[in-house]
């Protein structure tokens, strides 16, 4: 009898422990690798396209990773940088954690979901959760 529940409370243990805490995101973290991105280098606009081009969009890619820093501060904010019409803007925003890790970032009227598929204390990995399922993941490395 008592045997039987052991798996149960062991499953229990492990799905509680795997939750991530807020304070564990706490510090800088930078944008290191996109899907969408790897998928735009793989259309045919991007292959068909002449170098120039091709240099351009690459500027854009380097640009969009290096700007993207997530800053998780302490209580429940996130300072972040955004795009609005191709400029770099600063954004602040409230943060929540569900138990199953799904990050949810409110901004104004604007609210942004991501599960958080990968998280090691100095990487973590976050799948948008949108209409468009094929956006793909996001890495990120802290910084801070």
């Amino acid at each position: 009898m008592y045997l039987s529940i052991f798996p149960t409370l062991l499953l229990a243990f492990i799905l509680q422990t795997s939750q991530i805490k807020f304070q564990q995101l706490i510090g800088t973290w930078q944008l290191v690798h996109f899907d969408a991105m790897d998928q735009l280098r793989q259309s045919p606009q991007y292959l068909n396209s002449d170098p120039a081009m091709r240099a351009g969009l690459e500027y854009k890619i380097q640009s969009r990773l290096e700007n993207t820093v997530y800053k998780f501060v302490a209580g429940d904010s996130l300072k972040y940088t955004d795009f609005v019409q191709q400029e770099v803007v600063q954004k602040q925003a409230k943060i929540e954690i569900s138990s199953d890790n799904v990050l949810t970032i409110r901004t104004g009227l604007e609210t942004r979901q991501a599960k958080i598929v990968k998280f090691d204390g100095d990487r973590m990995v976050l799948e948008p959760i949108s209409k468009n399922p094929n956006s793909g993941k996001l890495v990120f490395e802290k910084i801070k």
